[in-house]
């Protein structure tokens, strides 16, 4: 019941800070590594004092961090709740994404998956450290979105001090098999030898267009208008922040963005059973949040991550009811308002060991 209180309690507030906000972004580069740079977007509010951890956002799969979080219409931006909460709040987008470095793609599409999930925890630990020295703080918040918490997860085993608080959304575990699509009863094994993945099918990299991006978010929504679940102007804005986010796009015809296919292999690797890290290191406080109609996590990565989180601060899990994979971008009723209620729930607990 205080957990429902406090939520009823943000939302208010959230639904009448808008006028008094003051939501300003800074997008600056840092280097994680010798040939690769990272860019990163700081979301903040500068009409209040900052409060709780830093939150970083990270994407998943396929589309960079800003088309994911910061879109400029009204319920597009995760990044601009949070803020407007008072949390100073950071968007990543790794190696091969959006515009940090792409190292591999200017040459063929075939040849092995770029950017794999150790790569990215690299980028994940540059930008952590680029924040504790913005910031000040020691312990940085992180959510992950589908791939992006499978990389958060890993990131907070290996680096447990680090982390603060972490949200774990709509992600693979790995730790069971019999994935319908994902693993290797799907059309993402190799055809040839079904445990391994489809090198030849996916490549280097793939391209990516607007419209490919919309038949999995309708597939998920369970009723005959979507419309009535996802605002049109927020998936138009997604699609054309998708796009915006890759310079060669409109090399293309029709215009495609490109993304590196490493998370496509790593996550088959999840959805066959196998388990990438291990959550037993982490210390922070967790929450796993899954969609009723998610075509990317299962409840059996919930089950696993939950029972192996046994030095977390504290595991909360949800599952949203009738939520799609893209809840935080769905229409307020529609699952958008509890999922914001959730995360803020979480950042509001103390962290395990409070520091400056």
């Amino acid at each position: 019941m205080q957990r429902l209180a406090f939520y009823c309690a943000t939302l208010a507030a959230a639904f009448g800070a808008p006028a008094l906000a003051e939501i300003e972004r800074e997008d600056f580069r840092i280097k994680a590594g010798a040939d690769i740079e990272l860019a990163i977007r700081e979301v903040r509010n500068a009409g209040v004092e900052p409060k709780g951890p830093p939150v970083m956002l990270v994407h998943g799969a396929r589309v960079p961090g800003v088309a994911s979080f910061d879109l400029p219409v009204e319920g597009g931006s995760l990044a601009g709740d949070l803020a407007m909460e008072g949390y100073r709040v950071f968007i990543l987008d790794a190696r091969g994404y959006g515009g940090s470095s792409r190292p591999g793609q200017d040459g063929p599409q075939q040849g092995r998956p770029l950017t794999h999930s150790n790569e990215v925890v690299q980028d994940i630990h540059a930008a952590v450290e680029a924040i504790q020295d913005r910031t000040g703080r020691r312990q940085v918040a992180l959510l992950g979105w589908a791939t992006g918490g499978h990389w958060t997860g890993m990131y907070a085993s290996l680096f447990p001090e680090k982390v603060s608080h972490l949200v774990v959304y709509n992600s693979l575990y790995g730790a069971t098999s019999g994935h319908p699509t994902l693993g290797s009863d799907g059309e993402n094994a190799d055809p040839n030898d079904r445990s391994r993945f489809n090198i030849a099918k996916f490549g280097a990299y793939r391209l990516n267009t607007a419209a490919s991006l919309i038949p999995s978010w309708d597939r998920s929504i369970p009723v005959e208008d979507k419309d009535s679940w996802h605002d049109p102007a927020v998936v138009e804005a997604y699609q054309q922040a998708a796009l915006a986010s890759d310079p060669a796009s409109g090399d293309h015809e029709p215009p495609a963005f490109r993304a590196p296919s490493g998370a496509m292999e790593d996550s088959f690797y999840l959805a066959s059973g196998r388990q990438l890290w291990d959550a037993a290191s982490i210390t922070a406080r967790v929450l796993i949040i899954r969609s009723e109609n998610d075509f990317w996590s299962r409840p059996d990565d919930v089950t696993a991550l939950e029972g192996h989180l046994v030095n977390a601060a504290g595991v909360h899990s949800v599952t949203i009811p009738g939520a799609t994979h893209y809840v935080h971008l769905d229409r307020p009723e529609r699952g958008r308002s509890q999922f914001i209620a959730e995360v803020l729930g979480l950042l509001s607990e103390p962290a395990k060991t409070e520091s400056r």
